[in-house]
């Protein structure tokens, strides 16, 4: 029960801070991060582990839908190539440089690890772009095609995360296990 009171508790904390972002006209991913940093350094805070798919469920999914409904088929078709290129070349490169520091850093870190590590943290936040976009005020194209890739950006990260934590726990990379394949409990 503990969990689900945090869990609250930071929905609360973030809605307030999203508020307060307004007033003050700062991005509220801006804000959100500051607070969660500063929260992080607070002594005795409780750790907090919440299962995966709960945390898809809770946190993920719901940006992603926002993000999804503000944006438009039309604009998106228009703009394929730039934003597929995007979500897809920046996100490799970004995983692929991020491996290549953490295999760097720590040489007994295995490469299926450090690839993991990047595609963790290769794909950016997709509300956090449109926030601080949206005070930017750029050219409309500009702003589609950033908040295009914005959305497929998780696509390829989770691929390649799947495939990555496959040859980390199994030591290899084997055919038809790196294809994406719905959960048991969705058949």
């Amino acid at each position: 029960m503990l969990l689900f009171e945090i869990v609250i508790a930071l929905l609360l904390v973030g809605a307030v801070l999203a508020l307060s972002a307004d007033r003050i006209g700062a991005p509220y991913p801006a804000l959100l991060a500051l607070a969660g940093a500063a929260l992080a350094l607070v002594p005795g805070t409780p750790q907090v582990a919440l299962d995966p798919a709960l945390a898809l469920a809770l946190f993920v999914a719901p940006v992603l839908l926002d993000a999804a409904y503000d944006a438009s088929p039309r604009d998106l078709r228009q703009n394929l190539r730039a934003v597929g290129s995007l979500a897809i070349t920046a996100v490799l490169v970004t995983i692929v440089v991020v491996a290549a520091v953490a295999h760097r850093i720590v040489p007994a870190m295995s490469w299926a690890a450090a690839i993991t590590l990047g595609a963790i943290v290769a794909p950016p936040d997709a509300s956090a772009a449109s926030a601080v976009l949206r005070k930017l005020k750029p050219p409309h194209r500009v702003l589609v095609i950033l908040e295009g890739e914005s959305l497929f950006n998780d696509a390829t990260a989770l691929i390649v995360y799947r495939i990555a934590v496959g040859a980390a726990l199994t030591g290899t990379i084997a055919g038809w296990t790196v294809i994406p394949s719905p959960p048991a409990a969705a058949l």
